[in-house]
């Protein structure tokens, strides 16, 4: 059960108890008003004998009523107050539980952002190690190039008048077949 509900059938568990207490109020008001009414009518009528100790008697039964009435009064109190303490203690839970439930939202909600930040943070050395490598290719290709028209350039000073043309060994590649040009 949450405590939503557990919240909700305390609060309707008190407005019963009200309702008896007020019940209990409404009947001792009743009782009192009565016992009044008999205390007041024996001070103004004399009362024969036998009224007196008919009278004592509803009198005794009307005042242990009302103690037993004002007992009960007492102990659904007690329990209104008990209820009423439990219900502001689970209001605290509730505040707290909705508190902690804001902050940890905030948290889920901050999540990417700090993901984002700590990606950024570790892709750091990663950036500079692949722009230090760029660097270092274009360094090393830009001297492969220079190589290159230095050895092309030796090459040509060496070779004048001969061309660089591939050399085949008779018999290396048995499928080429050279179309031959007779006795041209």
């Amino acid at each position: 059960m949450s405590q939503t509900e557990s919240i909700q059938s305390l609060q309707a568990e008190n407005a019963q108890l009200r309702e008896e207490l007020q019940m209990r109020d409404q009947l001792v008001q009743q009782l009192s008003q009565e016992l009044f009414r008999l205390v007041k009518g024996k001070t103004t009528v004399a009362p024969q004998p036998e009224v007196s100790e008919r009278s004592k008697a509803q009198i005794q039964a009307l005042r242990e009523q009302l103690q037993g009435v004002e007992q009960q009064v007492t102990f659904y109190q007690e329990q209104i107050a008990e209820r009423d303490a439990e219900i502001y203690q689970l209001r605290q839970s509730v505040q707290e539980l909705t508190d902690r439930s804001r902050m940890l939202e905030q948290v889920v909600q901050e999540l990417p952002s700090v993901y984002r930040e700590k990606f950024a943070e570790r892709m750091e050395p990663v950036k500079e190690k692949v722009a230090m490598l760029q660097k270092e290719n274009r360094q090393l290709h830009a001297e492969l190039q220079s190589a290159s028209y230095r050895l092309a350039v030796r090459s040509k000073r060496t070779n004048t008048g001969r061309l660089d043309l591939p050399s085949f060994a008779p018999g290396s590649n048995p499928g080429l077949n050279l179309p031959s040009f007779g006795n041209a």
